[in-house]
């Protein structure tokens, strides 16, 4: 460092610490102390200047509080955050689809809408008796199946989960027979499940539980292990396991094929109701070895608000906060 004076001034001529001479100070009105830039003597700042605050830019104007933005500023935040929200609940939670046959009248009609619980096979749930379950086309179930041509519109709310896929090649069926237990038809029913008769109030008025036909309508199979046996409700007008036993699972779903279970008809409200399992698969000598699972059963979009709102009014509350300091 550079030479510094140091020590008091004495009044009289010196020498500094590495012996240089130093020149004495004339002392002043008054040898007191100063500081802060006060003049000496003095008790505090002239009048006429604005007193010391401590802080940074003393003397500048202070700064000023940041606006909260208005509702319409937060509005497409709000709604960026549920498309978000929404994109996730489809993907993890629940998702909608919409049903484009009859072959689960009555207990589902063309046009329905219901809502499928995807999070419980996340934690090792498998599709159990009497469920009624969404799942991937194994095998080519759905051969010749027109496709619909969705518009861009249309193609953003499937994605978002807001309304079914146009591309994705699902089916909905109801779980008869689970990995270890043989399923029978013979004549026109009942059908049986491990030897015990199934009462089926949930077949179609008019149709009988089993087909008498020679592509598929009679049957004895075993169910192996990961997969599932499914028929629809409308017996005479279901393309299930029964026709589909020359596929290269031999008209088994694999379990892992499962998007998960409908819950909920969402759609139309003249339609709304639960899918629960019926009775009938409650019954001693079935060995259901599965427990019923607790399902969500609100919307995605629904569920995506609901997440939402909280995320802005925190963001407007900081705001006021910041505002009043």
């Amino acid at each position: 460092m550079g030479d510094v004076a140091v020590g008091a001034r004495s009044g009289h001529d010196g020498e500094d610490h590495r012996g240089h001479p130093v020149e004495a100070a004339d002392p002043g009105p008054d040898d007191g102390v100063t500081s802060g830039g006060d003049p000496a003597g003095g008790e505090g700042p002239p009048a006429s200047e604005p007193p010391w605050t401590g802080g940074e830019g003393s003397g500048g104007p202070a700064p000023k509080a940041k606006k909260p933005r208005s509702f319409w500023k937060e509005l497409p935040i709000l709604i960026g955050i549920a498309l978000v929200l929404a994109l996730l609940i489809k993907t993890f939670l629940v998702q909608a689809f919409s049903i484009p046959s009859a072959s689960m009248e009555n207990t589902l009609k063309i046009g329905d809408r219901v809502l499928v619980d995807k999070l419980t096979p996340w934690f090792g749930s498998e599709p159990e008796r009497g469920e009624v379950v969404v799942f991937h086309d194994p095998d080519d179930w759905l051969a010749g199946e027109n496709t619909a041509n969705p518009n861009a519109f249309q193609t953003v709310l499937s994605w978002i989960g807001l309304m079914p896929s146009a591309e994705e090649k699902d089916l909905i069926k109801r779980v008869v027979g689970v990995g270890g237990d043989t399923v029978s038809c013979k004549g026109t029913g009942p059908l049986t499940v491990n030897g015990k008769a199934l009462n089926e109030p949930y077949v179609y008025p008019g149709n009988t539980p089993c087909s008498q036909d020679d592509q598929g309508g009679q049957f004895s199979v075993k169910v192996p292990k990961g997969y599932v046996w499914v028929m629809g409700d409308h017996r005479q007008n279901s393309r299930d396991s029964r026709y589909n036993q020359s596929d290269k699972n031999h008209g088994m779903v694999p379990v892992d094929q499962v998007v998960g279970r409908a819950i909920v008809k969402a759609w139309p409200i003249s339609h709304w109701g639960t899918l629960p399992v019926p009775d009938t698969f409650d019954q001693t000598g079935l060995n259901d070895q599965s427990a019923a699972s607790t399902a969500l059963t609100v919307a995605p979009e629904g569920l995506a608000l609901v997440g939402a709102v909280p995320v802005v009014l925190w963001r407007r509350r900081r705001a006021r906060d910041a505002e009043t300091r």
